[in-house]
């Protein structure tokens, strides 16, 4: 169950980013409001996670997912470049998100 609390952590996280982005420095109420409720919800299910996943492990893997997610969705909605240097940057997260993964943590 906890790696499934840290994927709704993770999707709350990527969520989070762009909510702050679309507040444009809280100067958007709905969009301020929203983004502090993501981002408590967000960390209750971090928090939820880190019950039993190793807080070193699950906040590596919470933030790296969590970067990609943005980058590849700011590429989608916000026409942001993908150049080779965030391929190999998001190559290096994933590589060890698994790692990660494969030490048994968990």
């Amino acid at each position: 169950m906890a790696w499934i609390y840290l994927a709704i952590a993770t999707i709350f996280e990527i969520a989070f980013a762009l909510c702050s982005s679309a507040s444009q420095g809280f100067t958007r109420l709905g969009y301020s409001i929203l983004t502090l409720v993501i981002g408590a919800a967000g960390t209750f299910f971090l928090s939820m996670a880190l019950i039993s996943i190793d807080v070193g492990v699950g906040y590596a893997i919470w933030t790296g997912l969590g970067s990609v997610g943005i980058v590849l969705l700011g590429t989608v909605l916000f026409k942001e470049r993908l150049d080779w240097r965030k391929s190999v940057g998001i190559a290096a997260v994933v590589v060890g998100v698994v790692g990660l993964n494969l030490s048994g943590a968990a």
